[in-house]
């Protein structure tokens, strides 16, 4: 069975919004799977689950982040072969990405096991907290190697325009998550490591199924268990992008441990309100994610196939419907947004010092687009590093400098959470100016295949505008 579409044809707004539909859904099922773990721990567990659980979060999302930036690189190359026609590149590209993928889910499964304590106490997380905080990660450890299959096969499937089968994978795995999450802690009360066990549980059930459907893939992109072995040059243009890729997305974690650390100067009520509150920025980020992974595959394909209109059209397109949601969806959270943390909470005390954070965070989102999508456009064309090293400065380095001269000076909420759009501000203006002096010196001379009256359909060609790409 095989879902593909030819990324390099077509009415780009109706296929950009047709192909981020199922991301979007895909994405939303993944954060409100997610938000039932910290509903669950907060309405049955004890009385310092919700803590404990909130807790974690930007810890996991520092090794979640990686392997999901691993999968953005996979779904980049995988689309340049797929648009450039290049068989026997595709294939090494896909099976060197699996075990790659693979290996990297097990190393990232062993430091944070060993990590979790000091990581928590590093960020000065509560005493209350840290037993049942660290028991939560040193379990999830153990779904990464799950988790980097998923999205190995994620950036496969979506590279080929196939992005419904990976909502119907995660739905199947969302469902049983929740049930195990009231399973383990309504009937055998294992709290905060209940819901670890159902999430890594969930995690494998989805890896198992995406794997088993690029096996049985009849398309252009497909595993063959006896050609799952690593090209060293496949191997080494798929690190070249998932690397950076995977240290920009944890970067943002590492800032977000020092603004933890600040979160924790204030007393436990908004804490507890922030952790609540912190759902959101994981519920409005991965829609408007969906865009970015329409970008990465779109440009990959048509820069693949050379069509120098469609790759621009491509990147404003994505831009302009992820900030159109971002604003849609930030402006309904803060009018809905004592609703919305009453789901995590039954203390009035805790939902108002969540609104706090609503408040100032729900009209900052649409911002990040311009970042976000302008990274997205940047890694379809085969650049990451620069990129990577933009975000580094802009989004980590300028929130730690924030943090200890401006929140040090004011300390207040206000002053806490500006630094979120004062952060995208400046890295976005650094990422475009870097995407559009590269986008004119890597297409100037990039053949058109619309206006040449042919398509390439060597393996040399790819390579050599992939090795331009990467330059």
């Amino acid at each position: 069975m095989s879902n593909e579409k030819d990324l390099t044809r077509g009415n780009l707004w109706k296929g950009i919004m047709l192909f981020s539909l199922p991301l979007m859904l895909s994405n939303v099922l993944q954060v409100l799977f997610n938000m039932s773990d910290i509903a669950v721990v907060g309405k049955f567990g004890s009385a310092n689950s919700l803590g404990a659980a909130g807790a974690t979060a930007t810890t996991v999302v520092l090794f979640t982040g990686f392997l999901i930036g691993m999968g953005s690189g996979v779904n980049a190359l995988t689309a340049h072969y797929l648009g450039a026609k290049s068989e026997k590149d595709l294939r090494e590209t896909v099976h060197s990405s699996a075990i790659v993928c693979f290996i990297t889910g097990w190393i990232l499964c062993a430091v944070l096991f060993f990590v979790a304590k000091p990581l928590l106490n590093l960020v000065d997380t509560k005493p209350d907290y840290i037993k049942g905080a660290s028991l939560y990660l040193k379990i999830y450890a153990f779904g990464l190697p799950a988790l980097a299959l998923y999205n190995f096969g994620n950036g496969v499937l979506s590279a080929s325009g196939d992005t419904k089968r990976p909502l119907v994978f995660l739905g199947i795995a969302g469902v049983i998550n929740v049930l195990l999450n009231l399973f383990f802690v309504i009937v055998c009360n294992l709290d905060v490591a209940g819901v670890a066990i159902a999430s890594i549980t969930s995690q494998y059930i989805s890896a198992v199924l995406i794997f088993i459907s690029l096996v049985r893939n009849k398309g252009s992109v497909f595993v063959r268990v006896s050609e799952l072995k690593i090209s060293p040059e496949k191997a080494k243009k798929i690190l070249a992008l998932g690397v950076p890729s995977g240290c920009q997305n944890a970067i943002f974690s590492v800032a977000n441990l020092f603004i933890q650390k600040a979160v924790n100067y204030f007393p436990k009520v908004f804490f507890d309100g922030n952790s609540a509150a912190a759902n959101t920025d994981a519920l409005v980020y991965d829609v408007m994610a969906a865009y970015y992974t329409a970008c990465s595959s779109f440009m990959g394909q048509n820069f693949g196939a050379g069509k120098k209109d469609r790759m621009k059209a491509c990147y404003w397109i994505s831009v302009l419907y992820a900030l159109l949601t971002g604003l849609i969806m930030g402006v309904l959270l803060v009018i809905f947004g004592e609703q919305f943390l009453s789901i995590f909470t039954n203390d009035p005390k805790v939902v108002a010092e969540g609104m706090k954070r609503l408040k100032i965070m729900g009209l900052s989102y649409a911002i990040s687009a311009f970042m976000d999508g302008t990274i997205a456009a940047s890694r379809g064309i085969g650049k990451s590093l620069v990129p990577t090293i933009i975000v580094i400065s802009g989004s980590c380095v300028f929130r730690i400098i924030w943090i200890y001269t401006v929140f040090a000076h004011f300390h207040t909420v206000l002053s806490l959470y500006l630094l979120y759009p004062a952060s995208w501000i400046l890295t976005a203006i650094a990422e475009m100016i870097y995407f559009f002096v590269t986008y004119k010196k890597i297409t100037a001379n990039l053949p058109d295949p619309e206006k040449n009256g042919e398509a390439d359909d060597s393996s040399s060609e790819a390579d050599l505008i992939a090795d331009k790409a990467e330059k």
